[in-house]
């Protein structure tokens, strides 16, 4: 019950993925990135095991097809399961098990990669993978929101969705962005409306773990956590 587009960006080497579905807590339990290392998304009957599994292959040094089979082979119900990976090298690959029965597809594109499950028409990955390579010259955070977007926009699921996230690893072990509407009516337009209201404080962030003392303590900011 999920469509998503996950990539690396050739300008910065960043990781991120943007994913919609029907369901509560996508954010929780299919998107995962690693900085310097890759992107993986676990979808369909979501073993959210293989997030952390893939992520560990991927450091190892499997490609993203090689990362994709391995989960494949190894899980207890991979006929039920859809993998997609990109790795360091912009490689992307998917697996969609051969027992889902509702519409699925996957497609590939320069370093990205797209997947659904329960969507409205086979197109709604292609589509995504489209509009993420027309808008290259976006930021990158902005660019996987309108290939999710347009992944609504071509049919998106069979149901409405209901929840969304965007998560984006950058240089550091934890998320540069990390962020998430569940259980929302129109969660890709309040995901894009939190995605403006955080994009300023980023830098503040990364800073106040790395060199707290070089900001200015604003004890009434209600950023000041």
């Amino acid at each position: 019950m999920t469509f998503s587009l996950a990539a690396r960006d050739p300008a910065t080497g960043m990781f991120g993925i943007a994913i919609a579905t029907s369901a509560v807590a996508v954010g929780n339990r299919c998107p995962w990135v690693r900085a310097g290392i890759g992107a993986v998304t676990t979808q369909h009957r979501t073993d959210t095991r293989a997030g952390q599994i893939g992520l560990d292959l991927l450091s190892r040094g499997l490609s993203a097809q090689e990362t994709v089979n391995v989960l494949a082979a190894s899980n207890d119900f991979p006929q039920e399961r859809q993998f997609a990976a990109v790795d360091r090298e912009g490689r992307s690959a998917f697996f969609n098990g051969p027992e889902i029965e509702c519409i699925n597809a996957g497609y590939t594109g320069f370093q990205c990669v797209s997947t659904g499950n329960f969507i409205a028409n086979t197109d709604v990955p292609r589509r995504m993978v489209e509009t993420y390579e027309a808008n290259l010259e976006l930021p990158f955070a902005e660019r996987l929101l309108s290939a999710v977007d347009a992944g609504l926009a071509a049919g998106g699921e069979t149901k409405p969705i209901m929840s969304s996230a965007l998560v984006i690893a950058d240089r550091n072990t934890w998320p540069l962005v990390d962020l998430r509407i569940d259980w929302r009516e129109n969660p890709l337009t309040e995901l894009r409306a939190l995605w403006e209201f955080y994009k300023p404080h980023q830098e503040r962030f990364v800073k106040q773990v790395l060199t707290p003392g070089a900001l200015a303590l604003l004890q009434d900011s209600p950023m000041n956590v």
